[in-house]
């Protein structure tokens, strides 16, 4: 019988994001900087949205857009462009769509945001949620009411974090974890609310917790352990110029996510989401720097390096037979308004 249940179900906060590259460092007051690269497109949720879609998910969205430009366009990215199912989600009249602005320097960057609350909560957004075979979610203090929803309907739900500018990192907050299959914080995040001195000490204590533990490292790869099947794993990272690390930590998620599905090994899981994730950094913006299949092929058809060639090797039998077309970059201007 076929599975007709979305692969991911997401819901969250969109944001239409403007982003600026190639600056030396953050500016200082009374400083004009001009910057040697932009770009813009939908981000937040959107780049675990956009992510998912471009390795052949079938992506269901619960947002709240704007019935503002920004909004229309980021519908009709992820709509159209996309093929994300935004059926979940609503336009909201009177409210402005989100927008960021990030400043994209070495390997980090500073946010400055336009926004409000939106009218609308995940949990009236997830009221009932539909039966989905993995849900990725972003973790918060206070617990939300779909989450054990979706995994009592058998939904698979792979969770990270964000970090907690209060300074307290509540334990508790890993009480959650009972209800997921996957936890993917960021090394720093794992140790502060697990309060161990380093990656792999938080690492075993989230694997008590979860049937699935990854920690990201960033430049330094990621490491995993997968108590269903007794596995390991430590991979580095790639030697890759960084442009804008905005949204790697989501295509690292939306990318092992895909490949979870695969039932690929848990190392091979581990890389491909590194990958990904690394290959999304060479390019402006969040959501569309997610390379997809295709970014993957031809990323992995242009390798002459034997080492990478070899980590890599499994590829060659993972790949699909048509990688399907050129994905979309983010544009360095909005198009025109819709007439």
């Amino acid at each position: 019988m076929d599975d007709d249940r979305p692969d991911v179900l997401l819901t969250g906060l969109l944001f239409y994001d403007l982003v600026l590259t190639g600056l030396g460092g953050p500016p200082t007051p009374g400083e004009e900087i001009w910057t040697e690269g932009m770009g813009c497109g939908p981000g937040g949720i959107a780049n675990l949205a956009v992510a998912a879609a471009r390795f052949g998910l079938r992506t269901s969205l619960a947002t709240v857009l704007g019935d503002d430009l920004y909004g229309a366009y980021c519908r009709d990215v992820l709509a159209d462009q996309e093929g994300i199912d935004l059926s979940l989600s609503r336009t909201a009249g009177g409210w402005p769509t989100p927008v960021t602005v990030s400043l994209a320097y070495g390997r980090d960057r500073a946010l400055v945001t336009h926004g409000q609350e939106p009218p609308y909560t995940q949990d009236a957004l997830m009221a009932d949620p539909p039966p989905a075979r993995t849900a990725l979610v972003h973790l918060e203090p206070e617990p939300r009411a779909w989450l054990a929803k979706a995994a009592a309907n058998g939904t698979q739900v792979y969770a990270d974090v964000g970090w907690d500018a209060t300074g307290r990192w509540p334990r508790d907050l890993l009480d959650q974890l009972s209800l997921c299959h996957a936890f993917l914080p960021n090394e720093a995040e794992a140790m502060a609310y697990t309060r161990t001195g380093s990656a792999s000490e938080a690492l075993r204590a989230l694997a008590e917790l979860v049937p699935v533990a990854v920690v990201t490292r960033g430049g330094r790869g990621a490491l995993a352990v997968d108590q269903t099947t007794g596995e390991y794993a430590d991979v580095p990272a790639l030697d890759i110029d960084v442009l804008d690390p905005t949204g790697a930590g989501d295509v690292f998620g939306a990318s092992f996510v895909a490949a979870s599905l695969g039932g690929w090994p848990l190392e091979e899981r581990l890389r491909f989401a590194v990958l990904a994730a690394g290959l999304s950094v060479g390019h402006p913006g969040g959501a569309l720097a997610a390379p997809g299949w295709y970014g993957v092929d031809r990323w992995w058809r242009s390798l002459t390096d034997t080492g990478p060639r070899r980590a890599y090797g499994f590829l060659a039998d993972r790949l699909p037979a048509d990688p399907g077309p050129p994905v979309t970059y983010p544009p360095v201007t909005p198009p025109a308004p819709r007439r």
